[in-house]
């Protein structure tokens, strides 16, 4: 009689989880906050306390739309584009005249502090019409 010295394995389930793909995936969003992050914060480097005004659906914008944003501060002070510094009404007036001989010039976003005079906000529209530049946009922020 032969006799066999194996043992009987004992199948049991695993306890533990893999957790290897998901220390991945987390990764992968952490780099895509942290390229996307500073892309939507962009228009904010230049501290305006912009007027408000109550939610309204908004038209989508063209994909080939190109936007530039001209900020006045509560000073009147003048920002093109994410400049730290202010430019003078002559420089801005040189450099809207460039944008409007332009074969399609950019929407004008206009972000204008509350505070600031309404004359301020005239004189760049103003501005704006002699270079030819008639399509802009006035930021704002939304309550509620």
């Amino acid at each position: 009689m032969a006799r066999t010295f194996r043992r009987q394995r004992q199948t049991h389930p695993i306890a533990e989880m893999n957790v290897t793909n998901l220390i991945d995936l987390g990764f992968t969003l952490l780099i895509i906050f942290m390229i996307a992050t500073p892309l939507i914060n962009q228009d904010q480097t230049i501290p305006v306390n912009l007027p408000t005004e109550s939610k309204s659906l908004q038209a989508k914008p063209d994909m080939n739309d190109r936007f530039v944003s001209i900020t006045v501060d509560a000073r009147g002070s003048y920002f093109l584009e994410n400049r730290p510094a202010a430019i003078s009404l002559a420089d801005l007036r040189a450099q809207l005249r460039t944008f409007g001989v332009e074969k399609r010039p950019p929407i004008i976003r206009i972000r204008g502090d509350a505070k600031v005079p309404y004359e301020k906000i005239v004189e760049l529209m103003d501005e704006l019409k002699k270079a030819n530049l008639l399509k802009f946009t006035m930021d704002t922020q939304t309550t509620g």
